[in-house]
């Protein structure tokens, strides 16, 4: 069998867990930082779990190693 390729758009964007879960990085944390509170920005440094199920199968099967 030949490798597969990973999708390197989906790399950059996605990880996947230990758990097989697929993570994603919050929206809202590039500019206009000013008027948002510092706990607000805090919470979007953590990522978050992409919650539909049938998005997050079509991620994993971008990512076939788990990148």
């Amino acid at each position: 069998m030949p490798k597969l390729k990973t999708r390197k758009g989906v790399k950059k964007r996605f990880k996947i867990s230990k758990n097989g879960k697929v993570l994603r990085r919050r929206a809202g944390k590039r500019h206009i930082l000013t008027k948002k509170s510092r706990k607000r920005k805090r919470a979007l440094r953590r990522a978050a779990v992409v919650a539909n199920k049938k998005f997050s199968k079509c991620i994993k099967r971008l990512l076939p190693y788990g990148s």
